[in-house]
């Protein structure tokens, strides 16, 4: 009963610790000089989802049909327009100066980190991390990972 119980205290304890082992590894990625570095450690389909619905909510274009009516047929084309901007604008070189961008302005380091950075670190759920980087309230990002098969991926990145 002892052993059981030690084995799974020390799996909680690996787990807890698990998406802090990934920002070390994307804090490694971002201080390579090339952006491909990032490429296992993120999701930019979710990335691109994600923006998707934050734009579409702050301008108003959730369930937009065009309708019969000129101003919906206006709103349609605004929003299939941002859906092909964001596919050629967000990618990987897109993500890393985003990050890169982040963690500059919360640190004070130089060469600025990720770790450094970091004022936050939080399970949201089992399969869901928040990082924020710098200081609430004061030009801080949001960092979303999630927990993808057997590793943890930034799903969004909120500036």
């Amino acid at each position: 009963m002892r052993f059981l119980f030690s084995l799974l205290l020390a799996f909680i304890v690996a787990f807890a610790f698990w998406p802090y082992y990934h920002l070390y590894r994307l804090d490694d990625a971002l201080g390579r000089v090339e952006p491909t570095a990032l490429d296992p450690l993120i999701d930019l389909d979710a990335i691109r989802a994600n923006t998707k619905q934050r734009l579409e909510w702050a301008l108003g274009l959730k369930n937009v049909t065009a309708g019969n009516n000129p101003m919906g047929w206006f709103q349609h084309g605004i929003q299939r327009a941002g859906e092909v901007a964001l596919d050629k604008t967000i990618n990987l070189e897109w993500v890393w100066t985003q990050l890169r961008e982040a963690v500059a302005s919360a640190t004070d380091k130089r060469p600025p980190y990720l770790l450094a950075a970091v004022d936050f670190a939080m399970f949201e759920s089992w399969n869901s991390f928040l990082v924020r980087l710098g200081k609430l309230g004061y030009n801080d990002t949001h960092i979303r990972l999630h927990l993808e098969g057997m590793t943890w991926k930034v799903t969004d990145i909120v500036p």
